[in-house]
């Protein structure tokens, strides 16, 4: 059964295609994230192993609402790694080093790579798409990793 929410068809699938790249950023980041909590080393292991336990965390939940939001406008979700992996912007890296510095820096990087995404469509779906609904999402989703993000950077002073 067709969604038929006031919008056409036709812009309801050009947000979808934007939410699937969203979905598949947010994975990447995700798995980026579990991996810098995981291999942490250094005299503030314990500190910043519980910090990206945090972030990790929040992004779980955001990984599940981009995925909610896709089933809402009638769309099924991209669930499967070679799907994230030909969706996203970001890219798999290999560390030499697992120091905070290293990981909290390319993690940064990849947050802001987000933001500038998101803020690019923000309007794009309201005025472009009449989507309003998924505009707000998307700037609810802005605001945290502009957050995430500023607790990173913070951490680089």
């Amino acid at each position: 059964m067709k969604t038929n929410i006031g919008i056409q068809q036709e812009n309801i699938a050009k947000v979808v295609t934007v939410l699937t790249k969203v979905l598949a950023d947010e994975f990447i980041l995700y798995t980026k994230t579990k991996k810098a909590h995981w291999n942490i080393e250094g005299p503030d292991f314990y500190n910043k192993h519980l910090f990206f336990e945090q972030q990790y965390k929040a992004l779980d939940e955001i990984i599940d609402t981009v995925a909610e939001r896709i089933r809402v406008l009638g769309h099924y979700a991209p669930g499967t790694l070679k799907e994230y992996l030909a969706l996203t912007q970001l890219t798999e890296e290999s560390r030499e080093k697992n120091d905070s510095a290293g990981y909290i820096t390319a993690l940064l990087a990849d947050h802001e790579s987000i933001i500038i995404h998101l803020r690019e469509n923000i309007n794009r779906f309201a005025s472009e798409f009449h989507d309003a609904g998924t505009s707000d999402y998307i700037t609810g989703l802005l605001e945290n990793h502009e957050k995430m993000a500023w607790m990173l950077r913070a951490h680089l002073k």
